[in-house]
């Protein structure tokens, strides 16, 4: 499948969530060819355009876009569980059918020339994201209605963009502002349009960062709630901002951002009773999540993200392919730590089929496993808690970084006074993943790991800070230790190549511009 296939493909889905989101009636589907869909034609107000703008919402957890193999390419949180078990801290204790697995074994780059892989998938499902809210955008200043709702509407589309491209850009890209970047559109694209080069990470930044400054404009001056937790509102716009701020190394802007957030928010780090199991949108820290109800909950094989992490529902693929943490994070974290609880610690009679395995996790748990229901949860403040905690380090703003740190930890460990005391304040950090904690800015990269465990793809972490890691060590509990390849920082392996089918279809792009094979 080339490139125009690739945005007519896009162009169709577009007006099938619009017409049958919104409503359309015949003469819409008589006048408006599928190569070229226009907004003019599409949007007739704020009310529609809305309307088409939580398909896209929808598209946050379906399995409906994948090329191929849709059970490992259920939406948005697939692909945050995808740059978790790319990492260090996330193991998949078997094979399972192989859902997953290659992703485990960093070796995903042979299937970029189908339209099943890894890469094609998240490249595709990434752009088609973007090229969704591009028609929404176009019509930012011809769209009718109440003032506040196109501004609120037309925010949360430059939010979505500028996630887009945070989640394209640390995928496909190596983390230098010089290296070849993900192609970047940003008006509406029909099967003729013509497709764009790589250009660079710097350009990638550029945009990310413009767009999640104007989703915060809009959503300020449109002053509207969130409707629901499924919703960008100007709290998650400040978070997308913050996550863009703390990957293009602006720690100014990622703490006053970050800070934003949880004053828009309006609530601060959960108790450890609203977070031992992550699966309620409801919970007062929840500042973005998708609530998933029994209509929606795609409960079997297929994608729910619940169903490949809670091994205790039978038959479920968890079940067969168990998650766990990695014995080095899980011997850092103190015994005093409520979160232990989100891990077995080692079992000596292990069973199959179920979560009675060594630190198999218990953080992610179907609400109600026989409706298959529990929500998929897209950002906490804890997460705004540990930016501002980093962006301080970084500024050497010591005593804030200290008190965002006490803010999350006496949350969750009695004794994290006598802890944060024992601790340098400084900036530096080791490059060792296994070593207990010696700085601040030690201690807020292990809080993030451990509080963020399987939320945020743990290998933009990796390639932010300069990090690699090894999975062969003593005592490892690593089911593959991935010997003889490069994990090192900066490895060829932390990124994905770009799918053959951009290469094929796009005049722009070349086997030249191809990610080096690792």
């Amino acid at each position: 499948m080339n490139m125009k296939n690739i945005i007519k493909k896009i162009s169709v889905v577009l007006i099938t969530t619009v017409l049958v989101a919104a409503g359309g009636c015949s003469s819409q589907l008589d006048t408006v060819p599928t190569n070229k869909a226009t907004g003019t034609t599409l949007f007739e107000n704020v009310t529609n355009a809305q309307t088409a703008l939580d398909g896209v919402y929808r598209a946050l957890y379906t399995w409906q876009l994948a090329g191929g193999w849709i059970g490992e390419n259920g939406g948005i949180m697939a692909y945050n569980l995808v740059g978790c078990l790319m990492g260090e801290d996330q193991i998949q204790h078997e094979a399972g059918p192989g859902w997953f697995t290659d992703d485990y074994k960093l070796n995903v780059y042979g299937d970029y020339t189908s339209v099943k892989g890894r890469s094609y998938n998240v490249w595709y499902y990434f752009y088609y994201i973007i090229a969704n809210v591009n028609y929404i955008i176009a019509e930012e200043n011809t769209l009718t209605g109440d003032a506040a709702a196109v501004k609120d509407l037309m925010g949360q589309a430059y939010a979505l963009r500028a996630l887009s491209y945070w989640y394209l850009t640390q995928y496909f890209c190596q983390h230098s502002t010089t290296a070849p970047g993900v192609p970047v559109y940003t008006e509406p694209t029909t099967a003729t349009s013509e497709g764009k080069a790589r250009g660079t990470v710097a350009e990638d930044y550029a945009q990310m960062t413009s767009d999640a400054a104007k989703a915060v404009e809009l959503l300020k001056a449109g002053g509207l709630s969130q409707v629901n937790k499924s919703h960008i509102d100007l709290a998650v716009a400040y978070g997308i901002q913050a996550r863009i701020a703390l990957l293009t190394a602006d720690y100014a802007a990622a703490y006053t951002a970050a800070t934003n957030a949880l004053s828009a928010h309006g609530s601060g780090v959960a108790d450890w009773a609203d977070v031992k199991v992550i699966n309620d949108a409801s919970k007062s820290n929840v500042m973005w999540g998708l609530l998933i109800e029994t209509s929606q909950n795609m409960m079997d094989q297929w994608a729910n993200f619940l169903y490949f992490m809670d091994a205790d529902v039978t038959e479920s693929y968890a079940s067969r392919a168990r998650q766990c943490i990695d014995y080095g994070l899980w011997k850092l974290i103190p015994s005093t730590d409520s979160r232990l609880a989100w891990w077995n610690g080692a079992i000596a009679n292990e069973e199959e089929g179920n979560s009675k395995v060594s630190y198999c996790q218990q953080k992610f748990k179907f609400l109600n496993s026989a409706a298959g229901t529990g929500d998929f949860i897209l950002m906490r403040t804890e997460e705004m808690v540990l930016i501002a905690a980093e962006a301080a380090c970084q500024k050497s703003d010591f005593a804030n970084a200290k008190i965002y740190l006490e803010m999350l930890e006496s949350k969750r460990d009695p004794n994290y006074a006598t802890r944060l005391a024992s601790l340098d304040p400084s900036k530096t950090y080791q490059t060792d993943t296994k070593l207990s904690p010696v700085s601040y800015m030690d201690e807020v990269l292990f809080q993030r790991r451990v509080e963020l465990w399987s939320e945020l793809p743990r290998i933009f972490d990796l390639q932010r800070l300069g990090l690699g890691y090894t999975r062969d060590y003593t005592g490892s509990n690593q089911t593959q230790k991935v010997v003889g390849k490069n994990t090192g920082a900066g490895s060829k392996y932390f990124i994905l190549p770009i799918p053959q089918a951009e290469i094929d279809g796009n005049a722009n792009i070349n086997s030249s511009d191809q990610n080096p094979e690792p």
